[in-house]
Parts: C-alpha cells; sequence; structure tokens
C-alpha cells in the first residue's frame, strides 16, 4: 500500500505541486510560521536521497567526459541571458523588472535541476557535474553578465556560493554514495521510495517560497508570469534541441535541458535585494521562477522519462 502511494505521488508530481503553489499564493498566512531557511535542508535531503542511487562510477564518468559538461555550462550562460534579454525588449518591460528578469538569467542552474534530472530519469551525474561548475563559475560570469545586459555591477560572493553548493548538494551526495556503500541493504528497500519524497519535498519549497512572496506575486501581473513562463520553457527546449544538434544520447539530452531551462532563481531574488534595494519589484521575477520552474520540471520529468531509449 506505501509503495502504491508513493507511486501515485510521484506520477502526480506536476498536479501536487500546483495545488500547492495556488493554496500558498491564496492564504499565505496558512504558512507564516515556516522560514525560508529550511530550503537547503529540504534540497540536502533529496540531495541525499540521489546519492543513494547513484555509484562513484557515475562521477568518473563525468570527469572522463568534460565535453559533455563544458557544453551544458555554455548553454547555460549563452542561452538564458540572452534570451532573458530578448524578452524584455519584446515586451517593454519596466527597468525594475527587466532587471529581475535578466537576473534570474544570468544565475547558474539551480540545485533543483538535479532533482528534477533524477525524476526524468536523465544524466544526474552530468547534471550534478555542471551545477558544479555553474555555481563555481557564477561568481565571475553572473556579475559580468548582468552589467554587460542590465548596465548593472553585480556584487557576488564567491566564498559563500561556493559553500552553498558544497552542503547543499555535493556533501549530501557523497554521504549518500557512503550509506549506499556501507548499508546496501538498507538502501534497496529505501530506493522504490525516493522519488515520492523528492516530490513531496519539491512541493514543500513551493509552498515556502510562494507563500514568502505572495504580495510581491500579486503586484507582478500576469505579464511577467507569461514572461518568466516563455523564459523558462525557451530555455528547456533550447537546451534539449543542442543536444540532439550534438547527436547526444536521450539522457544527456534531457541533463543539458533541464540544467539550462532551471535557474537558481533563489539566488536571483536574492541580489536583487541585496544589490538592488531600490527596485524592490527586481525581485519578483525570481520569485515566480522559483515556482513556475518546479511545475514545469515536474511536468517535463514526467515527459522525459516516458522517452528512456
Amino acid at each position: 500500500m506505501l509503495k502504491r502511494i508513493c507511486d501515485f505521488i510521484a506520477r502526480w508530481m506536476g498536479v501536487l505541486v500546483l495545488v500547492s503553489a495556488v493554496v500558498a499564493l491564496l492564504w499565505p498566512e496558512l504558512f507564516s510560521g515556516i522560514k525560508p531557511t529550511v530550503i537547503n535542508p529540504l534540497l540536502g535531503l533529496v540531495m541525499f536521497g540521489m546519492g543513494l542511487t547513484l555509484r562513484l562510477e557515475d562521477f568518473k564518468i563525468v570527469f572522463s567526459r568534460p565535453k559533455d559538461v563544458i557544453t551544458g555550462c555554455l548553454a547555460q550562460f549563452f542561452i538564458m541571458p540572452l534570451l532573458a534579454l530578448l524578452l524584455t525588449r519584446i515586451f517593454g518591460l519596466s527597468d525594475e523588472l527587466a532587471l529581475g528578469v535578466v537576473l534570474v538569467g544570468c544565475c547558474p542552474g539551480g540545485t533543483a535541476s538535479n532533482v528534477i534530472t533524477y525524476l526524468a530519469k536523465g544524466d544526474v551525474a552530468l547534471s550534478v557535474g555542471m551545477t558544479g561548475v555553474s555555481t563555481l563559475l557564477a561568481p565571475f560570469l553572473t556579475p559580468l553578465l548582468t552589467w554587460l545586459l542590465a548596465g548593472h555591477r553585480v556584487n557576488v560572493d564567491m566564498v559563500s556560493m561556493f559553500l552553498s553548493i558544497l552542503w547543499v548538494v555535493i556533501l549530501p551526495i557523497v554521504l549518500g554514495l557512503f550509506v549506499r556503500k556501507g548499508l546496501p541493504k538498507f538502501t534497496e528497500r529505501v530506493v522504490a521510495y525516493l522519488p515520492a519524497f523528492s516530490s513531496l519535498a519539491i512541493a514543500a519549497i513551493v509552498v515556502i517560497v510562494v507563500s514568502a512572496n505572495a504580495a510581491k506575486l500579486m503586484v507582478g501581473g500576469l505579464l511577467i508570469i507569461a514572461i518568466v513562463m516563455l523564459h523558462n520553457l525557451c530555455g528547456l527546449g533550447l537546451g534539449y534541441l543542442i543536444g540532439h544538434v550534438l547527436k547526444l544520447e536521450h539522457k544527456k539530452r534531457v541533463a543539458i535541458s533541464v540544467e539550462v531551462g532551471m535557474q537558481n532563481s533563489g539566488l536571483a531574488s536574492a541580489l536583487a535585494a541585496a544589490h538592488f534595494a531600490v527596485y524592490p519589484l527586481a525581485t519578483v521575477p525570481g520569485a515566480i521562477f522559483s515556482v513556475w520552474h518546479n511545475i514545469s520540471g515536474a511536468i517535463v520529468a514526467r515527459l522525459y522519462s516516458r522517452n528512456i531509449k
């Protein structure tokens, strides 16, 4: 019975995330006691679960094929920033909202992309490698690209970003790998329930983000929501297209697609609040992206997982 419930949750992840977002948006006071600080621990637990499904050989493959990682990172910092600039000009956004969209586009891939790649049955090790590399490059490329595209210089603390990816992604995965090696029977029992746990964790993260930014999301309006959705969907599509053009296998295409389309939008909102306080609406695109890319990620995970070859 428990296995059936978990299968049902994983299968209907997109609906679960959407319902969670709507409830948090309409009744944010229900979740006022939940602090955003629990987001990283939640992601860390999901990453630990992912680690239970990986082997050291998976990471050896990443380091033996740096071309794949470099391809993904180049796509990440080329497609999304230019898409952001193009959309802000096509729709004539105000300076505040345009800055927010550009910030989202210039940020590295988010840790949630690893979770979605895992659920989509893509190349998780490649996704983790691209997230790590793009995050390490972000202290240099995010300020530069934001300055080039939005006319502003953004100061990013490279050490804190490095520690974030270390504690939230790398360490939990390493722990998961050790647990798998030391407790193989335990790992076999829990692996079947991990997709459902990941789905619930993502839904919880969406609730936290939406409820904390409900007022800003209402102010942003339908136009900025549509732009954020287009930004994400175009990134997902172009990422997969690049993999297709390069004749990569389906799992690699999925990893690149998800990594390109899903941004560290929480970082974008944080940078907007910290460095552009005079433009309060600049935090809105990041908040909307945080919700939408988990919904779209759940949908494409379901679609991609059906096309494993």
